[in-house]
């Protein structure tokens, strides 16, 4: 007997359902978990999960929400690669639904976005974005999906490509299982389907994108999110004080397995120190958005020309500016929010020019 007709079996693997928000019927697969309503944009968890010998699960649960998509039930594939000497993945994630919600992500990365193509030329076609916004289910910001765009950014890789990887969202910290951070805690990424299907560790982060890097090729990583100041593990970490004395760290730990890159140069700029926090604000335009971000691109639009550690003093010095204006204590390390600097290799943060 021929096999039946794929949208034939679909049909018949299916269930109607109502949104909880809008009380839409839509159809989706028996085995989904969650489903995304096309005329509210709401989600909807489902209560029974069934399986079957194809996969037909194409939606992501998230926050008492349902994502669902409208694609075929077949395992999505990564992006094709873009053959252009500059790549850039750019991820922000609101969380909607969730009681943490974060208002400025979206923001965060359609500025990045604009500074990416405008000022430093990288290509529409090689600048991939992963929001809730997106339409495109391989768009969304979910585990599958950020590992799939992490993969590709680092694709065929070769000397003189410059990478760029921006992500802001929540982050949090866990005990560290194999003995390769000084403080004891990996810091991880939270995908917007978290609460189903877990977190990405920083020691993933960098195995993905770090590792890999070829000698001649550069990657800068812009982490705006809580416990970034390692997020992706790389061993030197920059400390510069307001007077522009610096050190570098070594965090690298005996037996422990190697974090740097395979000759590349791989730096990241994150939000704040391990143990610090950081988040939405208003006070710079009144619409939320990243701290870092904002001051990031803000300080690369006004500046053509600028070294590391004028860049890095630039942000602290946006930052703290905006702290004392909402009455923050920046004397106290836990509550304030410093930028850190870190990278594969250690250098003259004075003399050597930034570029993407």
């Amino acid at each position: 007997m021929p096999p039946e007709p794929r949208n034939l079996r679909e049909k018949m693997a299916s269930k109607r359902v109502s949104c909880r928000w809008c009380r839409m019927v839509c159809v989706v697969p028996l085995e989904a978990q969650s489903f995304y309503c096309p005329s509210c944009r709401g989600s909807t968890v489902l209560e029974r999960t069934y399986n079957f010998p194809y996969s037909t699960n194409q939606g992501y649960a998230a926050h008492g929400r349902l994502y669902q998509s409208n694609a075929p039930p077949q395992q999505l594939s990564p992006p094709s690669h873009a053959y252009g000497r500059k790549r850039a993945v750019l991820c922000g994630i609101t969380y909607k639904g969730h009681r943490q919600s974060l208002q400025g992500s979206v923001n965060d990365v359609m500025s990045m976005k604009k500074l990416l193509l405008q000022r430093f030329r990288f290509p529409l076609s090689s600048t991939l974005v992963l929001t809730e916004e997106e339409e495109d289910y391989r768009r969304a910001p979910t585990k599958t999906n950020i590992r799939n765009a992490l993969r590709w950014l680092v694709e065929g890789t070769r000397a003189g490509d410059s990478l760029v990887f921006q992500y802001s969202g929540h982050g949090s910290q866990v005990r560290d299982r194999d003995g390769d951070e000084v403080d004891g805690y990996d810091e991880a990424l939270l995908p917007v389907d978290y609460e189903t299907e877990g977190r990405i560790l920083d020691d993933e982060l960098n195995a993905t994108i770090v590792r890999p890097l070829p000698r001649g090729a550069t990657l800068h990583a812009i982490i705006d999110t809580c416990f970034s100041g390692t997020f992706l593990d790389l061993p030197n970490v920059c400390r510069i004080n307001r007077q522009a004395y610096y050190k570098w760290e070594d965090h690298r730990l005996p037996n422990a397995t190697y974090k740097g890159t395979s000759g590349g140069f791989a730096l990241s700029i994150s939000a704040c120190d391990d143990h610090q926090s950081s988040g939405d604000t208003t006070a710079f335009t009144g619409n939320a958005t990243g701290a870092l971000t904002y001051s990031f691109v803000q300080t690369l639009e006004l500046e053509k020309k600028l070294s590391y550690g004028n860049l890095l003093l630039a942000l602290q010095n946006r930052i703290g500016a905006a702290q004392q204006a909402l009455g923050l204590n920046t004397n106290d390390s836990k509550s304030t929010q410093e930028p850190q600097l870190s990278s594969s290799h250690k250098f003259d943060i004075q003399s050597k020019t930034f570029t993407l």
